[in-house]
């Protein structure tokens, strides 16, 4: 995969995220975190719910469902998904996206 993120952005923490394929750089903010997720492999994303999540496509593919309804992300698109509302993925390798998490504690920092 090329080199999608510039240096100011991989000096930063990576997330602590037990998905194998997955590198992601976590920005914290006081009450919401910002994550910068390149994917290796294909992926699959079981049904779950949290805070809202917005996110933008940077390369390649991601299918969601949200609340019931299936629909492909492409390079520059973008999607949301309302507080505890259920979710699932299907996660395509060379997939790449800024993710925002309306909540302080979604992810932890890797611990070397």
């Amino acid at each position: 995969m090329t080199k999608i993120f510039p240096k100011p952005i991989t000096k930063l923490p990576k997330a602590d995220i037990h998905i194998d394929g997955l590198e992601a750089y976590l920005a914290q903010e006081k009450n919401n975190q910002i994550l910068f997720m390149k994917f290796c492999k294909n992926i699959e994303i079981p049904p779950h719910k949290h805070a809202a999540q917005w996110g933008i496509v940077l390369e390649g593919e991601i299918e969601l469902i949200i609340d019931g309804h299936k629909e492909k992300y492409c390079k520059g698109d973008r999607y949301f998904i309302p507080k505890e509302v259920e979710h699932s993925a299907i996660i395509y390798a060379g997939y790449s996206d800024i993710t925002f998490f309306n909540e302080k504690d979604r992810y932890k920092i890797k611990r070397s």
